[in-house]
């Protein structure tokens, strides 16, 4: 199979189904995580070990009678979950599994772009809109209130990320994960890791208010809004938003990871211990990611919501300021030191 186009939609329409795959049996592994955390089973019914369940969330998603508000307005309003499931799925593909040719000869990736980290912050940044024109085509109060805090809430953070992010950059010189993976911003001085230290810290602050988790889940808050921008939706329509948003768990997960732990590169001292263990990119990248996805699940059976005042406080007040200190000491560092 020589054809560059074939291949590339081959690899994604792959990807869709891995992702897609993922969110259902995430909705299994969250809710049996919380069963665990908070002293009881959690689903173990529907199948060996509960391990039907998606299956039949998923028939009864598809099969309950699916709502239309009469005064919603209706092209926008069953356009937006698409919109959000769409750039949920699209920001994965610049995500790099692995060194180049090792999937079965193939590279490990759907797209590899020298501004790959920009396409992605891009892509999830996009995606707010499907909440926000679901909230506000809804015509109703409870869902454009919380459509409103989902658009402040990732402007304020977004700047939170984006200075954290900027300490990789000015470490690797690159937009280009590949490259960034490759390079190992942890190796090049230990001068640099305080820096990146406050970095990571912001960074998965950021991630964990971007993808609207426990304690930043104000956009749907169901004691004060019903269920926020979801209030009015039903059936399939509700389904896509809950893919959109353990997508882009996934992705979050996978950002920090490529930029933070390595991607999919083997922890030397692994490889010291077993030898080989390098040549399992893609399983180390699932493994870091599942790490942060558990820290996702453990926050919300650990924390409460915050109210949406601290919120906002917290991301202009305090988030801002540490991302940004983390971006000049590192400026610092490499202007003077190395």
């Amino acid at each position: 199979m020589s054809d560059p186009a074939i291949v590339t939609f081959i690899k994604a329409l792959v990807l869709v189904l891995v992702l897609l795959g993922g969110f259902a049996y995430m909705t299994l592994i969250e809710r049996r995580l919380l069963g665990r955390f908070q002293h009881r089973l959690g689903p173990n019914r529907v199948g060996p070990f509960g391990l039907l369940q998606p299956i039949a969330d998923a028939i009864k998603a598809i099969f309950k009678e699916d709502i239309v508000v009469t005064a919603a307005d209706k092209v926008v309003y069953v356009a937006a979950p698409a919109i959000s499931i769409t750039f949920a799925l699209v920001a994965f593909g610049a995500i790099p599994a692995g060194p180049a040719k090792s999937l079965f000869g193939y590279n490990p990736w759907v797209m590899n772009l020298d501004i790959g980290l920009l396409y992605v912050l891009a892509m999830t940044s996009v995606g707010v809109y499907g909440i926000f024109l679901g909230g506000w085509a809804s015509n109703s109060k409870y869902s454009l209130l919380g459509s409103l805090r989902s658009s402040a809430q990732i402007i304020s953070y977004e700047l939170g990320m984006g200075l954290a992010v900027l300490s990789v950059i000015m470490i690797g010189g690159t937009l280009n994960l590949q490259k960034l993976v490759e390079l190992n911003v942890w190796s090049i001085s230990p001068w640099l890791w305080p820096g990146l230290a406050i970095a990571f810290v912001a960074m998965l602050i950021s991630g964990t208010a971007e993808i609207n988790r426990v304690p930043f889940d104000l956009p749907e808050a169901e004691q004060e809004l019903v269920a926020g921008y979801q209030t009015e939706y039903s059936s399939i329509k509700w389904a896509l938003y809950q893919m959109a948003e353990y997508v882009n768990m996934f992705t979050s997960a996978a950002l920090i990871s490529t930029l933070f732990l390595g991607g999919w590169r083997a922890p030397g001292f692994f490889n010291a211990i077993i030898p080989g263990m390098a040549s399992w990119p893609i399983i180390w990248l699932v493994a870091k990611m599942a790490l942060f996805i558990f820290f996702f699940i453990w926050l919300k059976a650990t924390l409460m919501r915050l109210r949406y005042d601290q919120l906002m406080r917290f991301g202009w007040l305090y988030l801002f300021e540490i991302g940004l200190f983390a971006a000049l000491l590192t400026g610092a560092v490499i202007a003077f030191v190395l």
